[in-house]
């Protein structure tokens, strides 16, 4: 964990409401909490968020969920680091008055239920602004609010790629539509809100308004495909799937590098990087080839292409190709898995992963989490802690924020409108790593990646 800086953090003195579960708001929490907001995630005593679970939603510390399994999952841990946990029972009118108390003196509030859920608590926008006129409020549905005849539908990030166009452009030619990966439309939720939270931060303060952000995931996605979308409104062209080559670029695909399962990304602009591809391969002919002279006939030939580019780069390291790559301008990239990215110098050297300790009795140790992604030159950023325990701060933001006696909070646990342990779910099975990697769940594990980690 960075140092902390003695300057004023970009969102110190916020106050985050974070009631929203799995990927997308959870993040933005989170990255809101590295800025310097007080974030309290909110979760259900029945109803925890289901990236406490691990499987599907992440690992857990040397593959063993432990006795508290529900505090350990990589994927909880990462998106919630630095925030606080309060457990409230929304379904009870305590609950709900309880959440109205906390949001009177917040500034943000965030919500990813679809549109009946928080209308149903009585704890949508307008019952809010009534608490808190100024409360700036972000909801993240899969569709948005209104009449839309989609907006009532529940949704995930792993289906809306196929709602939103994405999967009809990804894919090999001939081939079917294809998912981008996983939950990508999640992230791109995340940065969204990031950025429209700020953009309501900056108007409150400049007129004194709140207001709420209604977010939809499907429109989020669909600006991935905007030049699809233009070309379909200019020209009637409805597009087709590629795989990995290019429109008016070629040749450009991933290749096989030396060693195993190693490949290496490469776009060629032009015709001049094009020659300068050739002389590199020791084959200066090819340019003028006249099945390779013009982009058009590179397209034509493509199969061809690839053919010859992979020989060559199938006998040499697939850095030493970026770097002769791009020493002649040609953008040229290795092709990393999840170890290379946490072992990549450039990330080390940029700081984007962070050591994080955990306390002792969470039984995780020190652990690597992904920073904060942008630098701020005048208010360094960092991880402010790890995530919290379920309902670790109880006490705290019913006590000390919202002055209930400790006689009325004991009252609260025993009715179990609160809790310290998820009251439903379980941990997803595990079995073990070479198992695993025999059943192809995964390609390899490390038993010495602490060691390379340089962790204890």
């Amino acid at each position: 964990m960075t140092t902390p800086s003695k300057r004023t953090l970009p969102l110190q003195g916020i106050r985050v409401v974070d009631s929203s579960y799995v990927f997308a708001l959870p993040y933005t929490g989170g990255l809101l909490a590295d800025m310097g907001a007080e974030v309290i995630k909110i979760e259900g005593p029945a109803r925890s968020d289901i990236t406490r679970t691990g499987g599907l939603y992440g690992t857990f510390p040397e593959n063993e969920p432990g006795g508290q399994w529900w505090d350990r999952s990589s994927t909880y841990n990462l998106i919630n680091r630095g925030k606080k946990s309060l457990t409230l029972d929304l379904t009870t009118d305590r609950g709900k008055a309880l959440f109205k108390e906390l949001v009177s003196i917040s500034d943000v509030v965030l919500e990813n239920y679809t549109p009946r859920v928080m209308r149903g608590f009585g704890l949508d926008y307008p019952e809010l602004k009534k608490v808190r006129p100024d409360i700036i409020m972000a909801s993240n549905t899969g569709y948005g609010h209104g009449d839309g005849p989609y907006s009532g539908y529940p949704a995930q990030a792993t289906t809306q790629e196929g709602t939103h166009g994405l999967c009809w452009v990804t894919g090999y030619v001939d081939g079917p539509p294809s998912k981008a990966g996983a939950s990508f439309v999640d992230f791109i939720s995340t940065w969204s809100a990031v950025f429209a939270i700020g953009a309501a931060l900056r108007h409150r303060n400049l007129t004194g308004e709140g207001q709420w952000i209604d977010m939809s995931m499907y429109q989020g996605g669909a600006t991935c495909i905007s030049e699809y979308l233009m070309d379909w409104m200019s020209n009637g062209n409805l597009g087709e799937r590629i795989g990995n080559r290019h429109p008016y670029r070629a040749p450009q695909g991933v290749y096989p590098a030396k060693g195993e399962d190693s490949w290496v990304a490469i776009a060629v602009a032009d015709d001049a990087q094009w020659a300068a591809l050739c002389r590199l391969m020791e084959q200066p002919e090819l340019a003028d080839d006249p099945r390779f002279r013009t982009v058009t006939a590179r397209q034509q030939h493509h199969d061809d292409l690839d053919a010859l580019i992979s020989d060559w780069t199938g006998q040499q390291d697939r850095y030493a190709i970026m770097e002769k790559l791009q020493g002649q301008g040609i953008a040229a990239s290795p092709v990393f898995d999840g170890r290379d990215l946490h072992l990549d110098p450039h990330f080390q050297a940029r700081g984007f992963l962070e050591k994080v300790e955990f306390p002792e009795n969470r039984q995780i140790g020190t652990r690597h989490l992904m920073g904060p992604p942008y630098k701020f030159s005048a208010t360094p950023l960092y991880i402010h802690g790890p995530a919290p325990a379920f309902g670790q701060d109880n006490r705290w933001a019913l006590s000390e924020l919202l002055g209930i006696p400790a006689s009325e909070v004991d009252s609260l646990e025993e009715t179990g409108t609160i809790a310290s342990a998820p009251q439903s779910g379980e941990a997803s099975p595990t079995m073990p790593m070479d198992e695993l990697v025999a059943r192809g769940r995964m390609s390899s594990w490390d038993p010495d990646y602490k060691d390379k980690l340089g962790i204890p």
